[in-house]
């Protein structure tokens, strides 16, 4: 039985997460700031008040887990602000780097005692962080930000195979999500999360490092 750790769990592709890995006979512990009653409804291990963008949150979240050991760590937490050419907040652009780049990367740092050989880190990013697929310009801090993220993501996959731990950067597709208003057109968590998981359960050393759609497609960088 694996002991898997999801960041931003408490909406959306964290909470699906939770609850299929849950089904599954994983020990889930769900990492957020404010716990939602649909992941409160769980019954998985809730450890609320984590700001990924905080020191002192991260060291606090460590001192809780007190050395357990980790077989998944999920990086879902992220947000998405509008930031157009004609409206270039930099506060925006640094909160969203903040958030969806530096916070992952800060978080995975302070787990690495915890993560054995054999161990798998999962990266949540988005084709949008793709320079080659960017057709549409704007959305410059989310874009920006998730550039990094995948940036980090090799890196950590470099400098974690002589560990034995294993790196995955992923992209769930449209999904029907509050972060994407719930457009129409995306498929609903359920299918984006069991998509993940596919790729998470084919994720290998010899893979480490490839950016992938949930639906195996390898994305260009």
């Amino acid at each position: 039985m694996a002991t898997t750790l999801i960041t931003g769990a408490n909406r959306g592709i964290g909470t699906e997460y939770c609850r299929q890995l849950q089904a599954r006979g994983d020990t889930v512990i769900a990492v957020c700031r404010t716990p939602s009653p649909e992941l409160e409804s769980l019954g998985v291990r809730i450890e609320p008040g984590v700001d990924i963008t905080s020191p002192e949150a991260i060291a606090d979240l460590v001192r809780r887990l007190d050395g357990l050991p980790l077989d998944l760590v999920i990086h879902n937490a992220g947000i998405l602000e509008r930031t157009s050419l004609e409206n270039l907040d930099p506060e925006s652009l640094r909160r969203q780097f903040a958030v969806n780049a530096l916070g992952p990367l800060q978080l995975s740092r302070a787990l690495l005692p915890q993560l054995h050989p054999g161990a798998k880190l999962v990266l949540m990013t988005s084709r949008m962080g793709s320079i080659a697929d960017n057709s549409s310009g704007g959305s410059y801090g989310y874009r920006m930000s998730k550039v990094a993220l995948c940036m980090a993501g090799k890196s950590l996959a470099i400098d974690l195979k002589p560990r034995g731990i294993a790196v995955a950067i992923l992209h769930p597709g449209l999904v029907r999500t509050r972060m994407t208003g719930f457009t129409p057109q995306g498929i609903p968590p359920e299918e984006a999360v069991r998509g993940l998981l596919q790729r998470i359960d084919g994720l290998s050393l010899e893979n480490s490092g490839t950016f992938w759609h949930a639906n195996g497609e390898v994305l260009p960088w």
